[in-house]
């Protein structure tokens, strides 16, 4: 399955801004699938840097959020949505856990991403998504070091082959 997607990234302390991505998954079973993605955003100004006027605390090049990551998912319910009299679609409600990276601030940080998504097969090669997922990374760019939490909106399509 290979797809792309966009969405909104919620950068922690330096605001939300557009996410574009792209997925490539593996199913191994009707329920067990493995993922990777790839997705890049821009980071916004922190709260410090609107209040303090010119004092900055990342370049416009370290403002560059590139993520990567591999995560297992697991369709936790599968089963039709019934659109119109006779009309069903195969979806599945899933998790998704995995590990990364993310380039944001200069550096590499290990990143872990936790998450869930809807998916919709309206054909037998074609499915769309809508998802949330939540980037875990260590960060001292404000000063004292700290997890992040990253969250992600996304909708994407999807195909099979």
């Amino acid at each position: 399955e290979v797809g792309v997607y966009a969405g909104i990234l919620s950068i922690e302390d330096f605001g939300s801004g557009g996410v574009f991505g792209a997925t490539l998954a593996w199913h191994f079973t009707e329920d067990l699938f493995l993922q990777a993605s790839l997705a890049s955003s821009k980071a916004g100004l922190s709260s410090y840097e609107v209040l303090s006027g010119s004092a900055r605390l990342l370049s416009d090049s370290e403002r560059e959020y590139t993520g990567y990551d591999l995560s297992v998912g697991y369709n936790l319910f599968p089963g039709e949505a019934f659109i119109g009299r006779g009309r069903a679609y195969n979806t599945a409600f899933y998790l998704l856990a995995g590990i990364g990276s993310t380039k944001f601030g200069g550096d590499d940080r290990f990143t872990l991403n936790l998450g869930a998504g809807y998916r919709l097969l309206p054909t037998d090669w074609l499915a769309w998504h809508i998802g949330f997922r939540d980037h875990v990374f260590s960060s001292d760019i404000t000063g004292q070091e700290k997890n992040t939490h990253n969250m992600e909106l996304q909708t994407g399509i999807t195909t099979f082959f």
